[in-house]
């Protein structure tokens, strides 16, 4: 038998970022999601973030790779916050109510300007620009998701389901910025779990 065992170096560890790119990310997501993309200069950034000019356009080029970067972040949260979920409920069933109170609790708690993603797209209207597509992927993965919930938990017409929802979502965090989440998130909840029980099978 062979026991040869392989030693761990630390070029196969995954690399981290670096701190200073984490802080240029950290104060462009709260400064472009609490003032706007465009509103925002990288001479703001780069003073929240306590770095150079130079460092910024080390680590990102340029503004653009930064809001991508940005809007990457938000993405990738959104994903790890469905795997917890999926995770720790097995219930199918359960599941779809849990996707459904982590949205309400995004309205209220997280997201209380709106979808970060509808409020990028709204600043660049150019469809084939990368941070239009970069909005697109994010938007058809999670489509795609709740579609995918849907079936596990057995309802009828997944897509049409998982169509409501996004739907249900959007207008959520749209008027959960203008009209106050007290308002808005019951009525989300109330809404997406009616469009759930029109879709379970008889």
């Amino acid at each position: 038998m062979n026991t040869t065992t392989r030693t761990t170096t630390t070029a196969d560890a995954p690399k981290r970022p670096s701190a200073a790119r984490t802080r240029l990310i950290d104060s462009a997501t709260r400064l472009f999601y609490e003032e706007g993309i465009h509103a925002v200069g990288v001479d703001r950034i780069i003073d929240e973030a306590g770095v150079t000019r130079a460092t910024l356009y080390k680590q990102f080029g340029g503004k653009e790779n930064l809001v991508l970067a940005y809007l990457r972040n938000e993405d990738e949260m959104l994903r790890a916050l469905f795997a917890q979920a999926g995770a720790e409920v097995t219930d199918p069933a359960q599941l779809v109510d849990a996707v459904i109170e982590g949205i309400a609790a995004d309205i209220r708690l997280r997201h209380t300007r709106g979808c970060p993603f509808i409020n990028a797209a709204a600043e660049y209207p150019d469809a084939d620009g990368a941070v239009r597509v970069l909005i697109d992927e994010h938007r058809e993965w999670f489509r795609f998701t709740l579609q995918a919930v849907a079936e596990q938990a057995g309802l009828e017409r997944p897509a049409d389901v998982a169509a409501s929802l996004v739907l249900l979502r959007d207008a959520a965090l749209v008027g959960g910025y203008l009209d106050g989440d007290e308002r808005v998130t019951p009525a989300f909840a109330r809404t997406a779990r009616a469009v759930i029980a029109s879709h379970r099978r008889s």
